[in-house]
């Protein structure tokens, strides 16, 4: 006769990483309305249809505690928002005890909805973790043992044996023992192979960028080799002509080993190349510089700030980040989609504090639309209201086209943002600036924040000293 949310499990895999973090609270509040509307069904069916006792104001009472969490997590919480794997299992410990009042108002185990019990120990299976599966099963089965025995029956005319009973409960108990371990077994296989499909596409696409790297430097090495060999030659005679004249051939000499010194680089480059510090980590105005590289001559303004201050004058006062292509490519992304929607200025403001960077790509153009704000981060949501440069739904019209065309209109590159933003440990905001702390002299428009840890991304001056050396090993660095 009931359950709620847990039936959401069955949507999809699990991911390789974050076990139950796939999913939704909007999902979760969606069906559980719906298996609300059907438990009050179900009751004054039951009553109305059957004559059966059924004690319609404490199951109601029953029915109104769910709903009141669902109105709760509606206001509090971003519909986007994916649980994580302590809320998960306690939002399926509640519909676990939820059931478990419900069943024990209506019969027990003599009501042919008991089997519903199996579904939150094989969601948790699914999706979450070993100790949250072990506790979700075990919370199940001591539900079904207390339901064998402590229930309100529905009448006499549905009162089994209690031989039958007991085939009941051995049936429930057994069935969460097997679908716990059968749905977690077929779980785990699917994550390694998720997993290793991942782990192939990341392989391939280093190899393409290694071959591509290695192509480069071997045609830099043979446009390069002829003018090298041509300095060699003239600096080998010039060297013969000037033995008689010590403070020539000195220079002359110096000439020579620089061109030694270009042969050598460009051997080093096509044999793998270094392992230079600067390559993982550089001055934070550089790496928002190079994010927001394609777009800067788009006809738009983009203006730099750290901490508050014009990002050219921060000089060493600004802080060494860590240079990867997930922070790059996020934000990106996110100036991408600020310079579509523009009027004529972009802010790419940061700041740190003793606990967090936070990095905010903000603009003057419309702003993200009020009923989808809580969806942004979502693919194939349309994000921006409509705007003089822009066409319907806010899709950007041709004078505007991204660099990533494959991207526009549909959300997904803000996706993609906020899912690489994510993966380097960041927590994403979007806002529009009239309910965030927009960039100084900024008018409306979006505002669309990256908040990391300040461990995660910031590193200390003297992580990024040292001598450059050999990398035997470049094939595995990931620029």
């Amino acid at each position: 006769m009931f359950q709620s949310s847990t039936f959401a499990a069955a949507l999809g895999p699990p991911g390789p990483e974050a076990r139950g973090h796939w999913v939704r609270l909007r999902t979760l509040i969606t069906l559980r309305w719906l298996a609300l509307a059907g438990q009050t069904a179900a009751v004054f069916a039951a009553v109305a249809l059957f004559d059966l006792d059924v004690p319609v104001a404490a199951c109601l009472l029953a029915i109104a505690a769910p709903a009141g969490v669902n109105f709760a997590a509606t206001r509090l919480k971003p519909a986007n928002t994916r649980l994580n794997e302590r809320h998960a299992m306690l939002w399926l410990l509640f519909d676990l005890a939820q059931l478990f009042v419900m069943l024990g108002l209506t019969g027990g185990l003599t009501n042919p909805f008991a089997v519903l019990l199996l579904a939150p120990v094989t969601i948790a299976a699914s999706v979450l973790t070993l100790r949250s599966t072990l506790i979700l099963a075990s919370a199940a089965m001591a539900a079904t043992s207390v339901l064998l025995v402590a229930y309100r029956p529905l009448g006499d005319a549905v009162r089994p044996p209690d031989l039958y009973l007991l085939g009941v409960w051995a049936a429930i108990t057994v069935g969460i023992v097997f679908m716990a371990i059968y749905t977690r077994r077929i779980g785990l296989e699917t994550a390694r192979m998720s997993e290793a499909l991942a782990e192939a596409r990341l392989a391939l696409s280093r190899e393409q960028r290694l071959t591509a790297i290695g192509a480069l430097a071997a045609a830099a090495a043979h446009e390069l080799g002829t003018p090298l060999a041509t300095i060699k030659l003239i600096s080998g005679e010039l060297a013969r002509d000037l033995k008689d004249r010590p403070e020539l051939a000195e220079d002359v000499a110096l000439l020579r080993s620089q061109a030694d010194r270009c042969r050598d680089i460009l051997q080093d480059l096509s044999q793998g190349g270094r392992a230079d510090a600067v390559v993982r980590h550089a001055p934070l105005d550089a790496v928002l510089r190079e994010a927001a590289g394609p777009h800067v001559a788009r006809g738009k303004t983009v203006a730099f700030r750290i901490n508050g201050e014009d990002a050219a004058l921060a000089g060493e006062n600004q802080p060494m980040v860590i240079r990867r292509p997930e922070v790059i490519h996020g934000l990106r992304n996110l100036v991408q989609n600020a310079v579509d929607f523009a009027a004529t200025t972009i802010w790419i403001e940061a700041r740190e504090s003793d606990a967090a960077l936070r990095v905010s790509v903000s603009d003057d153009g419309p702003g993200f639309k009020p009923d989808v704000l809580e969806m942004i981060g979502d693919p194939y949501v349309t994000t921006r209201g409509r705007g003089r440069r822009h066409g319907r739904d806010g899709e950007a019209g041709p004078s505007a086209a991204p660099a990533d065309g494959a991207y526009q209109g549909m959300g997904l590159g803000l996706f993609i943002a906020k899912t690489l933003l994510e993966r380097t440990g960041a927590r994403v905001v979007f806002a529009n600036a009239a309910g965030a702390a927009a960039a100084p002299g900024a008018r409306g428009g979006a505002v669309v924040a990256a908040i990391w840890p300040r461990d995660a991304m910031i590193v200390s001056q003297e992580t990024t000293r040292g001598p450059l050396g050999r990398n035997p090993r470049f094939e595995e660095e990931v620029f």
